[in-house]
């Protein structure tokens, strides 16, 4: 008798960003992973104490797969570094629709939210970059970010699909202006 195939934590979430990159949230459900493993759903659940467990699983890979679109963006040298933590946001929605959707599109109601990596990062960059006290720099962060997310939900939803110089220089744009109103009034 051949030995069993195992399929492992990283094969199921694997197949998972897969299933939900190509149809969604509505495509994550134990049949349908279980048929994409070429296997039953006990394998699922020998390494998933739930679906919500996986879920969890899941969510995570996408955002460690976003985070590694931040650094390539960053080390690419293409835009000084908090323009490229926002370049690659809005690449990310454009690239990667579904996940992006999953992570930055949902409903987040009474969840627990604290600051990821990269909200963190962003706000020490412009901390140093501009002289700046830590709340100040946050609310500057918070306002840059919602134009980004912005453009990025356009992208994402296939509302609109400006040209990226365009959307480069109007990170630009709107960066300077909130630069100019916060610094100056940390001055």
């Amino acid at each position: 008798m051949p030995p069993k195939v195992k399929i492992t934590r990283e094969d199921i979430v694997k197949a998972a960003l897969d299933l939900l990159r190509l149809g969604g949230e509505a495509a994550l459900n134990a049949r349908g992973l279980a048929a994409a493993l070429s296997c039953s759903t006990q394998p699922l659940f020998s390494n998933f104490a739930t679906m919500e467990e996986l879920l969890e699983a899941v969510t995570a890979a996408a955002y460690e797969h976003y985070l590694s679109f931040l650094q390539k963006e960053a080390e690419s040298g293409k835009y000084p570094p908090y323009k490229a933590f926002g370049m690659a946001y809005i690449r990310f929605a454009k690239e990667e629709s579904a996940l992006f959707k999953h992570l930055f599109m949902c409903d987040r109601h009474g969840e627990a939210l604290s600051p990821g990596s990269d909200f963190e990062a962003s706000v020490n960059m412009i901390v140093s970059q501009n002289g700046i006290d830590r709340q100040t720099a946050e609310r500057m962060h918070m306002e840059m970010w919602a134009f980004v997310h912005g453009i990025a939900t356009m992208l994402a939803t296939n509302f609109l699909e400006p040209e990226w110089e365009l959307i480069s220089d109007m990170l630009t744009d709107v960066y300077q202006g909130l630069r100019t109103r916060h610094v100056s009034e940390c001055e």
